[in-house]
């Protein structure tokens, strides 16, 4: 049965949220459902980049978040038909008490934003939370994992040189655990016969200036040792690269680049921070205990020297990891979870 649904941005900018929001949308209308993507005026980035790929758009003339959430309450109020999908934390307040909604949280609420869930589940049909980590901290969460796109890359690997390429995918940040890498490649090249250089890709969003210049205090011990892509497509990132790391400090609700070097067959290495260790599976050797160099060392090491000798359990882990995103975080698995929710729902 057709139905219609319209999905509501956390924000007005494309961050991972947002990523989601467009793999939702596509998946529903691959369903044959009506899809209209609702977001603010400005910044326009979701809403321009929904209007480009088809969607139908409800563009709110909104500047702040707190206007966006004003209109967003009245245009669902007044005008909203079908199903509302509340894509983070800050529709589904917006819209507490209102029928026939869907809160979908990303990031697990902390502090005073608690309490803004409490009403936000008010009267939803379903809470979603991509992992179970993040389930424990939410009452009544359901788990939606979420999903990437496959990267194509060449199955042969290319051999290691006398540099070691580390990657980093994602906003180069404290919190995103950064500095404890390029902590780690400057320790490894003044200890080891073996250099490393750190290729980052991504750009400093939603990051404060303070913690940008901590960054770029650490940053500067491996300047010359270190590449920046900016803002490029991952497989761009991967075909550069031996190794990507996921150095994560803080608990991560899941993990998508993290899944889309699974999907890339890149040697993967993460930290323990939240759910990356359940992303990448129960058992899965490649991990180390966040904000801790000693350990980062320990694991990059391993990986490098597995890398160098052309390891047959490299090639196990890494096709293992790439079966687990084809199983359970690619699109079609994507899409499946989704027809079962919305079997359930409607």
């Amino acid at each position: 049965m057709l139905k219609e649904i319209n999905i509501a941005t956390n924000n007005g900018d494309i961050g991972g949220g947002e990523v989601m929001l467009f793999n939702i949308a596509r998946a529903l209308r691959s369903l044959g459902h009506e899809v209209t993507i609702v977001g603010p005026a400005s910044p326009s980035e979701v809403v321009e980049a929904a209007a480009d790929e088809g969607f139908d758009v409800v563009c709110l003339p909104a500047t702040t978040r707190k206007q966006y959430m004003a209109h967003l309450r009245i245009w669902d109020q007044r005008s909203r038909k079908g199903l509302l999908w509340c894509n983070g934390l800050v529709p589904s307040f917006a819209t507490a008490g209102h029928q026939n909604r869907i809160v979908h949280l990303h990031q697990v609420p902390q502090g005073k934003l608690r309490w803004l869930l409490k009403f936000a589940q008010i009267c939803t049909l379903k809470t979603l939370v991509p992992s179970k980590f993040a389930s424990q901290f939410v009452k009544t969460a359901e788990v939606f994992p979420n999903w990437v796109s496959t990267i194509n890359m060449p199955l042969k690997r290319k051999p290691i040189g006398k540099t070691i390429s580390i990657g980093f995918l994602g906003r180069p940040s404290v919190i995103k655990g950064t500095d404890t890498l390029a902590r780690a490649i400057e320790r490894l090249n003044r200890e080891k016969t073996l250099q490393f250089e750190l290729v980052i890709a991504g750009e400093s969003k939603f990051v404060d200036e303070g913690a940008q210049q901590s960054l770029q205090k650490t940053l500067s011990c491996i300047q010359y040792q270190t590449r920046f892509l900016g803002w490029v497509e991952p497989s761009v990132l991967f075909q550069q690269i031996d190794i990507l790391v996921v150095p994560s400090k803080i608990p991560e609700s899941f993990g998508l680049v993290a899944t889309e070097a699974m999907s890339a067959r890149v040697p993967l290495l993460v930290s323990d921070a939240g759910a990356l260790p359940e992303v990448v599976g129960e058992g899965y050797p490649w991990i180390f205990e966040q904000d801790n160099v000693e350990s980062l060392i320990q694991q990059m090491m391993q990986i490098t020297t597995q890398l160098e000798n052309h390891s047959e359990e490299i090639e196990k882990i890494i096709n293992s990891s790439y079966w687990r995103w084809q199983e359970e975080f690619s699109p079609q698995a994507g899409k499946a979870h989704l027809r079962e929710l919305l079997l359930e729902i409607l």
